[in-house]
């Protein structure tokens, strides 16, 4: 149920291209800047571990922000955070083409990323009231689906085309029409036409109604605190900990901030009547294999394009533009995976099939790539391992959202979707992090990785291997008896009587 204000949207298909754009800038602007790193590195003078902050600034926020601009937008109207976001996205995509150093544009991208937040749920939040009939809705949020895998694919390419005929800022210029220009539309209204020639407003209606949640979930401070410093702290510490020391004191510092704000979320949780994140939800194996898995899958893919960019530029001197080709076969296989693994769950297959293809694949393209990385192998080896990772990608995105759901109540399955969708934000940022410090290359500039980067990469493809079996591994376990009675037991819970956290 929502609270409309301005009735029902009278051009639907039009409310879901706009839904969908927004969504397609906020995704792409995670990828396509990592084909653009090198020259950013080289003309801000940046090191590596400067440009795992660049794309880390802007994930980390966007997963900090996500639940609570979802839960602000419930409150006071989604049209008016939608257009709101699209604004602070093209602000932030303008100040960031703009940068003059390393710090500015980490600055700018953490704007960036504030508007970022504000589309994604609020986004998904307009599509589900726009399509109330379920056949309708379903063929929706199909194509919303799509449009992560593509948008998140299309990246690296667009960013190397862009940076080789313009500039790497061009990546950044490319957002700002496209964000104003669906933040008019949605604010315009649609009428029949013989009443707008008529000078009349009668019958007239916003392309993007206006909507609210009837009960709007509080804002839960203390949970979304410590879940961004927890997450921040180690994403920090593995960024800076190989340049710094392991044993340093800002190290340590770091990781103790981390491990004391994620040990504490727990019980101020369980204390919280709506709280960010349920610790009751982690009692359902099915949820919890699709956050591990969530994790673990955009963590390898994070990683992947951050050492493969690097790779293909640094290692073997391809051009930014000739990089992004390389990369075309990951986006053709996430494209021609996402509908692939959408038909197998539409054909009452369950997720074990895609989750198993999706980590099978990962693994064996982070294995072909440990194999043919060297700058002497062939690069048509290069380009299958490409492909099969970006297969696993693209297969592991539906099952992702609909193994978090699985078994739970209709109240709570909005908030078990947007803890996954932030599972995958935290798990690039973790990706990007943990590349940089297993190829040692943290600190250390752009010029300076040469053609023994390939050997450094090893280790990064090796845990693609082993993210792939974690992928695997959630599949089977997600799937077993066990695991649906875990489903129905927190189902029960939540419908129950003690329907709130203890201590609430």
């Amino acid at each position: 149920m929502i609270i409309p204000a301005a009735g029902a949207a009278r051009r639907p298909a039009l409310v879901l291209l706009l839904c969908c754009s927004s969504v397609l800038l906020v995704l792409l602007d995670v990828t396509v800047v990592t084909v653009a790193l090198p020259s950013i590195g080289t003309d801000l003078a940046a090191d590596v571990s400067d440009l795992q902050w660049t794309v880390d600034a802007y994930t980390l926020v966007v997963a900090a922000l996500l639940l609570a601009a979802g839960a602000t937008a419930d409150r006071i109207g989604r049209r008016r955070v939608f257009r709101t976001g699209l604004v602070v996205f093209a602000l932030g995509s303008l100040l960031c083409s703009l940068a003059w150093d390393v710090g500015s544009l980490l600055a700018f991208r953490m704007v960036q990323a504030v508007g970022g937040s504000m589309l994604v749920p609020v986004a998904l939040s307009i599509v589900t009231t726009t399509f109330p009939e379920p056949r309708e809705r379903a063929r929706a949020l199909g194509l919303w689906g799509a449009t992560f895998g593509v948008s998140l694919a299309l990246g690296p390419p667009v960013g190397g085309l862009l940076t080789h005929a313009v500039d790497w800022r061009a990546v950044f210029w490319v957002n700002v029409p496209i964000a104003l220009l669906v933040a008019v539309v949605a604010g315009g209204v649609a009428g029949a036409r013989n009443e707008r020639r008529a000078g009349s407003d009668h019958g007239r209606h916003p392309i993007v109604p206006e909507s609210r949640a009837p009960r709007p979930r509080r804002i839960d401070v203390p949970g979304q605190l410590l879940l961004a410093v927890g997450v921040a702290g180690l994403v920090a510490a593995l960024i800076e900990g190989p340049d710094l020391g392991w044993s340093s004191p800002v190290t340590l510092a770091l990781l103790g901030v981390a491990v004391l704000a994620l040990a504490s979320l727990v019980p101020v949780e369980l204390h919280r009547r709506e709280p960010v994140l349920d610790p009751r939800f982690f009692r359902s194996v099915p949820f919890s294999s699709a956050i591990v898995a969530a994790v673990g899958a955009f963590a390898a893919f994070g990683a992947f394009l951050l050492v493969g960019s690097l790779l293909l530029q640094a290692a073997r001197g391809l051009t930014p533009a000739q990089a992004g080709l390389c990369l075309l076969p990951t986006a053709a296989t996430v494209c021609l995976g996402a509908p692939l693994s959408g038909r197998l769950l539409a054909q009452g297959r369950g997720t074990r099939s895609p989750l198993l293809l999706a980590g099978t694949s990962t693994a064996a393209g982070g294995l072909l790539l440990w194999w043919c990385s060297g700058p002497d192998v062939p690069l048509w080896p290069l380009l299958v391992a490409f492909a099969l990772v970006g297969l696993g990608f693209g297969m592991v995105n539906a099952p992702i959202t609909t193994t978090a759901v699985s078994g739970m109540p209709a109240a709570q399955a909005g908030a078990a979707a947007g803890l996954a969708a932030t599972g995958r934000q935290v798990g690039t940022a973790l990706g990007v992090a943990v590349a940089g410090s297993l190829t040692g290359t943290t600190g250390r500039d752009v010029a300076a990785v040469g053609a023994g980067f390939a050997d450094a990469a090893g280790p990064v493809w090796l845990t693609l291997v082993g993210l792939g079996l974690l992928i695997g591994a959630a599949a089977l376990l997600s799937t077993t008896a066990r695991a649906r009675r875990s489903a129905g037991s927190v189902r029960s819970l939540l419908d129950g009587p003690d329907a709130h956290p203890a201590g609430a």
